[in-house]
């Protein structure tokens, strides 16, 4: 599988994806025949297939939820902005890094009661001695994100911030390393602001205007203390999505992912997220439309800072992929 600590390592909060791009870049040269970038930062990376009378579009995104300076307090303490659907409390006393390499914390207004906490309500220290002395460091507009950092737990599982959706790309870039032949013209598209409403998959499958897509994101897990009741559990599996919020995945999409997971032995269950959505949804809705689809990888606590992961999930949906590129509808 393709090295996980490489992916989850640069600065990618939305609309500062670049570092990642380049990564992914280098690594789907011997899988592509051109690698563009359009103008809002998309990576679009072309192999032709054996049948060019179809298209397929396969999407993970490069952006992660992340922060956005908005005020400097005389104190020197920061105020931001969220950039994307972050979780105040698990954010909150968390280590941050600048994209400028200025690393703080997270801290609370004094006094406030865990039910008051908001992004409204958080400030990042720097350790600056006032506002001048802050200003030096950071400025309005600076996008921080919490410290990259993977933790291997037991089982081949991994904690980190950020798989949301890096692991994705991950995915995506083994499976076209995987695949050993392309069956219609493929576009693997690893796109940029989805967390703020898909808007780089709008643009690229505007153009693209895909027969076929498929999107690869995480989805939220079943399996922990508390849950609600729901199907998707850690290590079951590539998830297969039913629909989201956003979507209603394409029924020949769905059919044909489960008959490939079946024929060939990869290990799979059915998705039906009930809050959210992908890429999936933008891709389907291109031009005149597409049979759109998404394999999710299982994810438990999403949008934190130790979101974790099971690499045998990754390594099936990477599977199922490389079958669905292989072998096309």
């Amino acid at each position: 599988m393709t090295d996980i600590k490489k992916y989850i390592t640069p600065f990618s909060v939305t609309g500062n994806e670049e570092k990642l791009a380049a990564i992914i870049a280098e690594d789907m040269k011997p899988c592509a025949d051109s690698i563009t970038a359009d103008p809002m930062g998309n990576l679009i990376c072309f192999k032709k297939g054996e049948d060019s009378s179809k298209r397929t579009m396969l999407a993970a995104h490069m952006d992660e939820i992340g922060f956005v300076v908005t005020f400097v307090e005389n104190s020197g303490l920061i105020r931001v902005a969220n950039v994307g659907g972050i979780r105040p409390v698990s954010s909150a006393f968390g280590e941050v890094v600048f994209k400028n390499g200025v690393k703080g914390v997270i801290v609370l207004e004094d006094n406030l009661q865990l039910a008051d906490i908001s992004i409204k309500k958080m400030l990042v220290d720097i350790g600056a001695k006032d506002k001048k002395d802050a200003l030096k460091k950071v400025k309005i507009g600076d996008y921080l994100s919490l410290s990259q950092r993977v933790t291997r737990l037991a089982n081949k599982r991994y904690a980190a911030k950020a798989f949301d959706d890096r692991i994705g790309c991950a995915v995506l870039v083994e499976a076209a390393k995987l695949a050993t032949k392309v069956r219609y013209d493929t576009y693997y598209v690893f796109t940029v602001q989805e967390e703020v409403g898909c808007r780089g998959s709008k643009a690229a499958a505007n153009v693209i205007l895909p027969d076929y897509s498929v999107a690869c994101d995480v989805t939220p897990t079943y399996d922990t203390a508390g849950a609600q009741p729901g199907e998707v559990k850690l290590g079951a599996g590539a998830a297969i999505k039913i629909k989201d919020t956003s979507v209603i995945c394409s029924k020949t999409i769905v059919d044909r992912l489960t008959a490939l997971a079946e024929d060939k032995k990869i290990k799979y269950q059915y998705e039906i997220l009930t809050a959210g959505g992908t890429d999936a949804s933008s891709m389907q809705t291109a031009g005149a439309g597409s049979y759109a689809g998404c394999i999710s990888v299982p994810c438990r606590y999403v949008h934190s800072p130790v979101e974790i992961i099971d690499a045998k999930d990754l390594e099936n949906c990477a599977k199922l992929f490389a079958a669905f590129i292989e072998e096309g509808v």
